[in-house]
């Protein structure tokens, strides 16, 4: 038998001789040595199988390619060659220009670009066969060292790079877009799967998840949770965060090819998911038996989250930076994954139960009173969890309170967002409890005391009323409207709680808004039961009348004041987006709460009308013998008791006239001390304006004649109306334009009446003559009248 002959060791390369010196340290690793042979035998059949398909493809495409290089290149000479007798082919015939160069214009274009798909194929080809070879080389335990992670990251990076390229300046070839994109997401897949595992044993080995200890929690005591990543040390945590980096990378790229404008793993990150997926596992049993006690649920992830979120955050964030993740916090990915897995267990596990529970008529009340309580808790733990990511000592209560901008990733309440039917039970429980507190408030006549204004001579002393309204007590409100209003915002402050913007709208509009027209309808219902009427002019009941005004106003204003925020604003944008996704919004300037505003201010005016209507309608009843009598005008003898006097004038009123002008006065004050300053306003100047209406239609509008006496008896009457608008403005007499012009008119002597009936017959000057005379708010023909009708 022949010796075998062994190899000159100056004859093996360095990379062999280390790799035989590692295997074979000692004579029992010789016995390793067949199963070592078949192992590199098994390995450099599979290389050679992959080689002898790269060469396949490669001369595939060679041939491909050269055939067309061929054919460029024969066309070339041909070019040339006609080139070269440019002056014969000329004389001989035009086509060459008109026809071949174009054609071959075309033919060289298209033989570059096969030339350009060619090398780019060529390329990419090379590039995934590294990929896959950094991926699929590894042995068949199915580890993966965290060196090969980052160089399968960069060879990644250099493929989108090319493949950005493309799509760019050659988008029809999404043949290969596709065909590139399908193998590098495979071998990801792959790669993500292998590195996820080893994380998962090393972090298993790091004696992670900590014990959770939940008696403390249920008897309402606090103990602190160990954290493993506090406690690692030397090789275990350069280990670690060998494998946190790597994951990282790993997850940027692959977030990066899905979502090169938006990444998506700066809210959520695969190394801290897993974290949370072996806490979860550990909890679910714990949160099984506290389903009908959910405080406690929250309450122990509230715990874990805080106890390890300082760890967390001084650990991890190096990490994250190392991995170049820019805007990304460890400490944000800790508390939105918790938040996560705990909504999914409610949604699982609490809310669906509910939602079915809720279908059955008898159990809606107790359905609600659950569903109220989990939402409250959710709420507070929502606050608390945004706390804990916004920890810096600047951040107000305040802001903490509304956190508009709440993330998704950081709300419970984005289980509700992924179900409307859910968010519809939530918005009818709501609605049903408000009115349920409405109605028992409104039970109590206490509720709809307006608060008068108090100790003032309104004839003596006169106040400078303060227009600017903020307060309920500045409207005179009842208290009953901020009650409603208190229910509404609350509902409002909740809704506002939601992620997402359009589950946000429909939900306000569903609970807080269909709450307001309820109360709306209280007030319209209410006010229909108020009697008012001019033949039986009642006190309680024009207060009550007022009260009603102020309750309407209130609530416009406050109404009016919420949709000026920008987070209503931002709502009525996206509401108007969603509802005409076509139509330009930049021109619309309506508010969030524009129907139920529109409708309120509908009600205050109509009222208020009503009011004015009334006022005038008992004044013309109470006046009516007054105006029967107005002939007496024309007498020369004073008809008139001489004992009924104004206190202020010394003059003698009509007595027909005195019961009419004491109950305008009556009613005005009382109206006064009841309505809020702005809307009283208006109204007594709406009843000034009837009034100035009335009597000149009434009396200067007509044939009577007016003597010397008469004039003096009209002059007296007419002050001692505008003595009773005396406490509400310092000249009531500009309220009254046309009856102050009447009796300018009737006040002038003989010569002024002559000389401007001479002036009104011709067309020249009298409007400049009319105004010398202050007279701008009587017509012509009327100016005519009354000067005809002046005795002398």
């Amino acid at each position: 038998m022949e010796a075998l002959a062994l190899p000159n060791p100056s004859e093996l390369s360095p990379h062999l001789l280390g790799f035989l010196d590692h295997r074979f340290r000692t004579l029992e690793d010789l016995l390793t040595a067949p199963n070592l042979a078949v192992e590199l035998s098994k390995s450099c059949s599979d290389l050679d199988a992959d080689l002898a398909a790269l060469h396949r493809n490669l001369k595939t495409l060679i041939v491909s390619w050269t055939r067309r290089s061929i054919a460029a290149k024969t066309a070339v000479l041909r070019l040339n060659y006609r080139l070269q007798n440019l002056g014969v082919l000329a004389s001989q015939n035009d086509i060459v220009f008109g026809q071949d160069l174009p054609r071959l214009a075309r033919e060289l274009l298209r033989v570059e670009a096969v030339r350009g798909y060619a090398e780019t194929a060529l390329r990419l080809e090379a590039l995934i066969g590294d990929l896959e070879d950094v991926i699929f080389s590894e042995n068949v335990a199915g580890t993966v060292k965290q060196e090969r992670v980052i160089v399968a990251v960069k060879i990644v990076a250099d493929i989108d790079s090319v493949l950005a390229n493309v799509a760019e300046f050659q988008p029809r070839w999404r043949r290969l877009l596709n065909s590139v994109d399908d193998r590098v997401e495979k071998a990801l897949g792959v790669l993500r799967t292998r590195v996820v595992a080893n994380h998962r044993t090393l972090l298993s080995s790091l004696g992670w998840p900590p014990k959770l200890s939940v008696s403390k929690i249920e008897n309402g005591g606090v103990s602190a949770i160990p954290n493993p990543l506090m406690l690692m040390r030397g090789e275990k945590r350069e280990s670690y965060s060998q494998s946190f980096v790597a994951l990282c990378a790993l997850q940027h790229v692959r977030e990066k090819r899905r979502h090169s404008d938006d990444l998506g793993f700066k809210a959520k990150l695969w190394a801290i998911d897993e974290l949370v997926s072996p806490i979860a596992s550990r909890i679910e049993y714990h949160f099984s038996k506290w389903v009908d006690q959910p405080e406690f649920i929250f309450a122990l992830v509230r715990k874990i989250t805080s106890d390890f979120a300082v760890g967390v955050e001084e650990v991890l964030q190096p990490l994250i930076d190392e991995a170049r993740l820019v805007g990304c916090s460890a400490k944000e990915a800790w508390v939105s994954a918790m938040v996560q897995m705990l909504s999914g267990f409610l949604g699982h596990r609490v809310f669906s139960v509910l939602a079915q529970r809720y279908k059955e008529k008898e159990k809606k009340l107790e359905v609600g009173s659950s569903w109220l309580h989990l939402i409250d808790l959710i709420v507070a733990f929502n606050k608390q969890m945004q706390s804990l990511v916004n920890s810096e000592s600047y951040l107000l209560a305040s802001e903490l309170d509304r956190f508009e901008g709440f993330s998704g990733g950081l709300s419970v309440l984005s289980i509700v967002c992924d179900r409307l039917d859910w968010l519809n039970i939530w918005a009818k429980i709501e609605l049903r409890d408000a009115w349920k507190k409405l109605k028992a408030e409104l039970k109590d006549d206490r509720a709809w005391l307006v608060e008068s204004k108090k100790g003032v001579d309104v004839l003596t002393n006169k106040e400078t009323e303060q227009f600017l309204l903020s307060t309920r007590e500045d409207h005179r409100a009842p208290v009953i409207a901020e009650s409603a209003l208190k229910m509404a915002w609350e509902m409002i402050d909740r809704g506002q709680t939601l992620p997402a913007i359009l589950p946000r709208i429909q939900f306000i509009r569903s609970s807080a808004a269909r709450f307001l027209w309820y109360f709306l309808n209280v007030l319209l219902l209410r006010w229909k039961g108020t009697d008012l009427s001019p033949e039986n002019p009642d006190d309680e009941t024009l207060m009550r009348a007022c009260g009603l005004i102020n309750a309407a106003g209130y609530c416009e204003f406050k109404l009016q004041q919420w949709s000026d925020d920008v987070n209503f604003l931002e709502m009525k944008m996206a509401e108007t987006e969603s509802n005409n996704p076509v139509r330009d919004n930049t021109n619309d300037h309506s508010c969030f709460f524009d129907e139920e505003i529109k409708s309120l201010d509908e009600l205050e005016t109509n009222w208020l009308m009503e009011i004015v209507a009334n006022l005038l309608r008992q004044f013309e009843l109470l006046s009516w013998e007054y105006m029967e009598n107005l002939k007496h005008f024309d007498q020369e003898q004073n008809r008139f008791c001489p004992t009924t006097t104004s206190a202020a004038m010394d003059l003698a009123i009509s007595h027909d006239l005195i019961e009419a002008l004491d109950a305008l006065r009556s009613q005005l004050l009382v109206i006064e001390r009841s309505l809020n300053p702005r809307d009283f306003l208006d109204l007594w100047r709406s009843v000034a304006e009837g009034l100035d209406h009335f009597i000149f239609s009434t009396i200067f509008g007509i044939d009577i004649r007016f003597s010397k006496e008469g004039v003096n008896q009209i002059g007296a009457d007419m002050r001692a109306l505008f003595f009773v608008f005396q406490p509400f403005c310092a000249r009531p007499e500009a309220f009254f334009p046309c009856i102050r012009d009447s009796l300018r008119l009737l006040e002038m002597d003989k010569g002024e009446v002559k000389y401007l009936r001479a002036v009104l017959s011709s067309d020249e000057n009298r409007i400049k003559c009319l105004r010398s005379c202050g007279i701008s708010h009587v017509s012509f023909d009327q100016v005519e009248k009354i000067l005809r009708n002046r005795k002398f």
